[in-house]
């Protein structure tokens, strides 16, 4: 029994420390362009979405399933980017990451009030619909799309892509 209890613990440990690692944070435009805008052959897989977009929320286990999946990969890395009201983000934002165990870094854009200056700097053509996901690798925009993705077509999508 005290082994079972033991074992218990070392799992409950392991499990806290790798949550505590995942990033929350608030963050500015310049921010976001930071964390994708790098030379390091990882695929980063970035779905902007809301915890009040219905679509979005849907599509979120088949992204946590793709991520569990490549979890193992140097290679791959998925952001989530929210784009709730910063006022949500203890309130909101942070409990519905945890009661669906969104097991990726999550950041709320700040950056509600100048939608018109990043958006076209995401993507020229997005016309503010979410969810929406960017695919870079080594600072480069490979792919954008504008409508929710099953799990089959983000996996087609992140393994092409990954081949680059």
């Amino acid at each position: 029994m005290r082994i079972h209890v033991v074992s218990f613990l070392i799992l409950l440990t392991v499990s806290v420390s790798a949550q505590s690692a995942l990033k929350r944070e608030v963050i500015k435009f310049e921010e976001y362009e930071k964390l994708i805008d790098k030379q390091d052959d990882v695929l980063y897989v970035v779905n902007f979405w809301a915890t009040w977009c219905p679509p979005c929320v849907k599509e979120l286990p088949d992204f946590m399933a793709v991520n569990e999946k490549m979890s193992s990969r140097k290679d791959f890395k998925m952001i989530l980017v929210s784009l709730d009201n910063k006022d949500d983000w203890q309130s909101d934002v942070i409990p519905f990451a945890s009661e669906n165990k969104l097991n990726v870094d999550i950041y709320l854009l700040d950056e509600l009030r100048r939608m018109n200056y990043w958006m076209p700097r995401v993507d020229a053509s997005w016309k503010g619909s979410i969810p929406a996901t960017v695919f870079y690798k080594n600072g480069k925009k490979l792919k954008f799309v504008e409508k929710p993705l099953h799990k089959e077509e983000l996996e087609t999508i992140t393994n092409q892509l990954n081949k680059l």
